[in-house]
């Protein structure tokens, strides 16, 4: 029998009772739920009302009733996965832009222009797949690699991953390893200019063509990035075209402090980029019943390297600055919308499955935790003491705690 179904922690704000007297409460603190069971331990229970409690179940019952909640995550996001197929994915194809110097994947021999075919045999449509297939490869000493030339010519290059760790704060895989993905050219053009920022206090708008800085000319958007980074604080003259009229803009470069320690300028616009080629876009769509079999698959991998990571992070081969929390969730969702459906319903497949695994860890104020205590009863064929199990809720409860006071940190140190 279950008391109460709640959505969010702390005092009520809207609630309802069904035709079974289960209560349904809107809390005010929408950090997760609960879901409050009858049980003797903790309530006085009608005699008639003691075969629904649940400390009156077998074990088997017990695990069934507690693993349903990690469960449904996993469901869930085969269901939104297999929607997400079904309605069609466009993505951009895993084609080299550029390689970084003296990097594991110049040193492997990857070259600008290549598409990543297979990585380890697995097939790899987009960067998506790429990341979590080289993420599955964390502590191994290497991994083939299949590519395909412009050309259309094929070969292996072998990535040595001895000694590969993901030691920065939200450090990408990709850029760790040395591969920069293709992206079509920024123009001149500014497609936006922040508010409040150094251009948009200089006078810049949006459709402004910059043609030079300094007297010298803007040869690409990457050199002026690297010129805007290295002057903060110093003022620019920059000659700027806005229709067929020509303006001189004088504009001083913000500083903004970096993780380590440094600062850089910034001026706050956002260029135009040029379309991208019809080759380098690829869009799937699948019946139901494939969709679903790449749903499960999908899901898999993702529950296996959910498990992996949580290993690595506690052999150090990632960072603990990595872990998110509320706030990254909220900051991830908002960006995925903006993408479009498809690509929310991607995040919201990942999150379910974070969220499921995350629950699977035994510590006992979790559901992995009070698994943990019925395997023990399995075995030992009678419950854990009460006493132990109580001391038990009070340290996971304690590490819960601590480990959600870091993820909101980390969150903060992001924004």
């Amino acid at each position: 029998k279950v008391l109460r179904f709640s959505i969010g922690f702390g005092k009520p704000l809207v609630r309802w009772h069904d035709k079974y007297g289960t209560e349904y409460v809107l809390a005010m603190i929408p950090l997760g739920g609960y879901v409050k069971m009858l049980d003797e331990r903790v309530d006085d229970v009608p005699q008639e009302q003691k075969h629904l409690s649940f400390n009156s179940k077998s074990v088997y019952w017990r695990i069934a009733i507690v693993s349903a909640g990690p469960l449904a995550n996993f469901l869930f996001a085969i269901f939104a996965l297999s929607l997400m197929y079904v309605i069609g994915v466009q993505s951009v194809k895993p084609i080299v832009g550029d390689v970084t110097e003296q990097s594991r994947a110049e040193a492997a021999g990857l070259q600008a222009g290549e598409q990543l075919l297979t990585i380890d045999g697995k097939q790899t449509q987009d960067w998506q797949e790429v990341t979590l297939a080289l993420m599955q490869h964390l502590g191994d000493d290497e991994v083939n690699v299949k590519v395909q030339a412009e050309s259309g010519s094929q070969a292996v290059r072998t990535l040595n991953l001895q000694g590969w760790k993901l030691q920065q704060r939200d450090e990408s895989p990709l850029t760790s390893i040395g591969i920069k993905p293709y992206r079509p050219d920024a123009t001149l053009t500014l497609a936006m200019v922040a508010p409040d920022s150094p251009a948009h206090s200089a006078g810049l708008k949006e459709g402004d063509v910059l043609v030079s800085v300094e007297g010298e000319l803007i040869k690409s958007w990457q050199a002026l990035v690297n010129r805007i980074e290295r002057s903060a604080g110093q003022a620019l003259n920059f000659y700027v075209m806005r229709g067929a009229q020509g303006l001189d803009v004088t504009i001083t470069p913000a500083n903004k402090p970096t993780e380590d320690g440094f600062s850089r300028g910034y001026l706050g616009v956002v260029p135009v980029v040029e379309p991208w080629p019809e080759e380098a876009i690829s869009t799937r769509s699948y019946n139901v019943i494939d969709a679903a079999g790449l749903g499960v698959a999908k899901t898999w991998q993702m529950i296996s390297l959910s498990f992996e990571m949580i290993a690595n992070l506690v052999t150090g081969q990632v960072s603990i600055k990595n872990i998110s929390g509320p706030v990254g969730i909220a900051v991830g969702a908002g960006t995925s919308v903006s993408y479009g459906f498809v690509a929310f319903l991607s995040f919201l497949a990942l999150i379910s499955v974070s969220l499921g695994v995350f629950n699977l860890l035994p510590l006992p104020v979790l559901d992995g935790g009070h698994l943990m205590y019925y395997v023990i009863e399995l075995i030992r064929k009678k419950p854990v003491s009460e006493k132990t199990q109580e001391i038990g809720f009070r340290i996971g409860a304690m590490l819960l705690l601590a480990l959600t006071a870091f993820a909101l940190l980390n969150d903060i140190a992001r924004l």
